[in-house]
């Protein structure tokens, strides 16, 4: 059984401004906003949420499958991938189109402004989902085209596929009705405190009845942890590992996804998978870059010991040997 990632591609290209946007951001003049911030640094990366959520699961041992489309110019970056662990046969490539581009700055809070370019995500759309090959055990639909984020849920909902709701960045582009479509009927539905509140809004629903609509909520909370709330209802709140840099956070919500689901994958706790979850953003959140992070074992079962115990590292430690 396989878990694919439809979602986005894309090239990163992240740079750091040293000051707070806050202070150059005047509340009375955003609508004549004109800024150009000096930035001491620039990183090429390769990214996108499928990008990033297929190479962590494939650092932690599984094969995903990764679902999207790129330009030509892909070549590098798919071997990448499959050096570690990803299945890369899913992908189009377009031959008119380069890959997507995502360009962010991040100040000396962690605040970030952001620009994305699809480029050839737009033909995502043009890739059926029940048309694989592969038996599927879970298809995560992440920030994508919105088209193809509302066909590939869609196919999922018709055959059967269990799917993840992952509208992460796209919410506040979508209406309440467009993420209705999204998010009825997921298995899981993964947001950040933001975006959950975002989703509420446009929405119009409760708590609640989004719990009626959906089977395992996760809110990242980001320095405050991760709130996971159960099909019945019942909710738990994991704390992060505590990190020993913060560097750049860009992936790391989507480190966090990678390892709750191979948690969930691999038959462990809601709490556990948290765990897990926490362990690979905090190591997203110490480097420069979403798919620059590596696993040492050891290192990595000493701060799981640490921030939730000998019990707790010893049980994820069985997942990832």
């Amino acid at each position: 059984m396989t878990i694919a990632v439809s979602a986005s591609i894309a090239t990163d290209h992240l740079m750091r401004f040293p000051g707070k946007f806050s202070d150059v951001l005047l509340a009375d003049q955003l609508q004549h906003v004109s800024l150009s911030f000096l930035v001491d640094d620039l990183v090429i990366r390769k990214g996108g949420v499928a990008g990033n959520i297929s190479y962590a699961m494939g650092v932690l041992g599984r094969t995903p499958l990764l679902v999207g489309a790129v330009g030509q110019d892909w070549g590098e970056y798919r071997k990448w991938l499959e050096d570690n662990g990803v299945d890369c046969s899913a992908v189009r490539v377009s031959t008119e189109a380069h890959t997507a581009r995502f360009v962010c700055t991040t100040d000396e809070t962690m605040a970030q402004i952001a620009s994305f370019y699809p480029g050839a995500m737009t033909e995502a759309r043009d890739i059926d989902i029940t048309a694989l090959g592969r038996e599927l055990e879970l298809v995560l639909i992440g920030a994508d085209d919105p088209e193809a984020m509302l066909r590939h849920t869609e196919q999922c909902r018709t055959a059967g596929i269990p799917f993840a709701a992952d509208p992460s960045q796209q919410l506040a582009l979508l209406d309440g009705e467009t993420i209705l479509r999204l998010i009825d009927g997921a298995e899981y539905l993964f947001t950040n405190e933001y975006e959950w509140g975002i989703l509420l809004q446009k929405t119009g629903l409760s708590e609640a009845e989004v719990g009626e609509r959906v089977g395992i909520r996760v809110t990242t909370l980001g320095a405050k942890g991760a709130k996971v709330v159960d099909r019945d209802g019942s909710e738990l709140h994991v704390d992060v590992v505590p990190d020993m840099a913060k560097v750049d956070p860009t992936g790391v919500g989507d480190g966090f996804r990678a390892g709750f689901l191979t948690g969930q994958s691999a038959g462990l706790s809601l709490e556990r998978s948290a765990q897990l979850g926490s362990l690979v953003a905090v190591l997203v959140l110490e480097t420069v870059g979403p798919q620059d992070w590596s696993l040492d074992h050891d290192v990595a079962m000493k701060r799981l010991r640490e921030a939730y115990g000998a019990e707790a590292a010893a049980e994820i430690e069985a997942v990832l040997r």
